[in-house]
């Protein structure tokens, strides 16, 4: 994705009567914390309710407070929509992927050759190593999950091992695997969005993105100390009879997964990738498994619903396809919403203008990207803007500070594109949890790269190792009168 698609509002961009001070610019994001506490945490609610609560306060506060038209509201909101546009059409396909793909044989037969080839004792560790290989080569990290990750979990649950752990080692695979990947959208969008070298902010980020991975290896190894032999007597047999009962298990089957890598690794964009898996799902259906084109393709709008005798295969198996992507598809809608208004009404721009004027020497410039990152993931729901908005606004102040473009570039992807996963509200914190049928809530305490990533960024600015500024201070730009307070 380009940037000339998106280009975020200035706080010199924004007319002094519609500009927020620092003060009012916060109460938004103190009600988006106390929404999501309250309508979440204490009520119960689904995310999407404490969204709108927040979508309200930030609409009134823009039109009442700040002095923007109606139009001007939907305007930002429309650029934000468009933005997110690819985002919602891939959560659209790859629900329907994974139903044709189930349909297909092809997640039974991984599933069927996983019981035999894995064992708990190597299980989490070898699924982030191999989800990490897999999001690499093709570079997408919701394609790996949404096709690879949904067979994991069906393997995890066979061989014993909880949920949240498998999900917490799919993401911790896919993330550090899409981080390394030149494929990757994010991982081009940081490189363009600060004018740095692809392959030079993919060196940048290598040794920091191995440090990170390879503690999270190290957790996954601890943890199947723990869960060694778990598994129910008898369990393995059962689900693989059940399989086999239901579907034919044959390398045909594999025929989708061919394709869907293979464009990947080719250089095909992610939704066409997805929409081939689909065809190619939907014809070896229609081949391997003898379903008629009709039942084919319905099982790609409706999803799965497999009797095959066993309940815990059922209910693995079990898939909404492209109906079942409204729960998703909704949340994502309304955090794209708020995003646009956060950026439209200036209360992002004037954010980031006081993070400006408070930065004194190069470290604390790396770490606040860092922390920048993770706060306009919080508050827009979307990766994109965690790279997009800190990218080009800190972009100016890193030559001020005689830093490389690669140390900006690695600190917004580093702590920008792997903490969306640990948000509920976030897009790809609803899109993992959808597509893999485990709450964000529940496998955040095992999605150790999400933690970590952000956490070595800010242990190397501390040491100042893997950074061209990582000395002395420096001085910076100068600070000015505020006018924001």
């Amino acid at each position: 994705m380009g940037t000339d698609r998106y280009t975020p509002r200035s706080y010199d961009d924004i007319a002094p009567d519609q500009r927020p001070t620092l003060k009012q610019a916060l109460v938004p994001v103190l009600g988006l914390v106390a929404f999501l506490g309250l309508g979440s945490a204490w009520l119960g609610l689904d995310p999407h309710i404490p969204l709108i609560w927040s979508i309200a306060l930030v609409g009134l506060l823009g039109r009442f407070v700040w002095g923007y038209t109606w139009e001007d509201l939907y305007e930002g909101i429309e650029r934000s929509l468009a933005m997110g546009l690819q985002a919602i059409l891939i959560l659209f396909t790859i629900y329907g992927v994974v139903s044709t793909w189930v349909a297909a044989g092809t997640i039974p037969t991984l599933m069927y050759y996983g019981l035999d080839l894995l064992s708990p004792q190597v299980f989490l560790p070898a699924t982030a190593l191999l989800v990490g290989i897999a999001t690499f080569a093709i570079g997408s990290s919701w394609t790996a999950v949404g096709t690879l990750g949904v067979a994991f979990i069906g393997i995890g649950s066979g061989l014993g091992v909880p949920e949240p752990m498998t999900a917490g080692a799919i993401l911790t695979g896919a993330y550090a695997g899409d981080k390394q990947s030149p494929l990757s959208d994010t991982t081009n969008l940081a490189a363009a969005v600060t004018n740095t070298d692809l392959y030079d902010h993919i060196r940048a980020m290598r040794s920091g993105t191995a440090v990170a991975f390879g503690l999270s290896l190290a957790g996954f190894v601890v943890l199947s100390l723990g869960i060694t032999g778990t598994i129910p007597a008898g369990q393995i047999a059962e689900i693989q009879t059940a399989l086999a009962s239901s579907y034919d298990i044959t390398l045909l089957a594999f025929l989708p997964l061919a394709v869907t890598f293979g464009l990947a690794a080719a250089g095909y964009p992610a939704l066409t990738v997805l929409l081939a898996g689909a065809f190619a799902g939907a014809f070896t259906s229609v081949l391997v498994q003898g379903a008629s084109f009709v039942a084919a393709w319905q099982t790609f709008m409706s999803g799965t619903g497999p009797e095959t005798g066993s309940e815990l295969v059922n209910s693995l198996l079990a898939s909404g396809g492209v109906s079942g992507s409204a729960w998703t598809i909704a949340i994502v809608v309304a955090a794209l919403t708020l995003g646009g208004l956060l950026e439209q009404t200036g209360v992002l721009a004037v954010l980031a203008h006081r993070l400006q004027r408070g930065i004194r020497s190069p470290r604390l410039l790396v770490a606040s990207t860092g922390i920048s990152a993770m706060l306009t993931n919080a508050l827009t729901a979307q990766q994109y803007m965690s790279i997009v908005v800190p990218g080009m606004t800190l972009r100016d102040t890193y030559d001020e500070f005689g830093l490389d473009s690669s140390d900006l570039s690695q600190a917004i992807e580093s702590a920008g594109t792997p903490t969306g996963a640990l948000l509920p509200w976030h897009a790809g914190g609803a899109y993992m949890a959808g597509v893999l049928g485990v709450s964000t809530l529940q496998y955040a305490p095992y999605y150790f790269f999400g933690y970590l990533s952000p956490l070595v960024l800010f242990a190397f600015v501390l040491a100042g190792v893997g950074f061209s500024g990582n000395s002395a201070a420096q001085p910076g730009p100068a600070a000015t009168a505020s006018d924001d307070d």
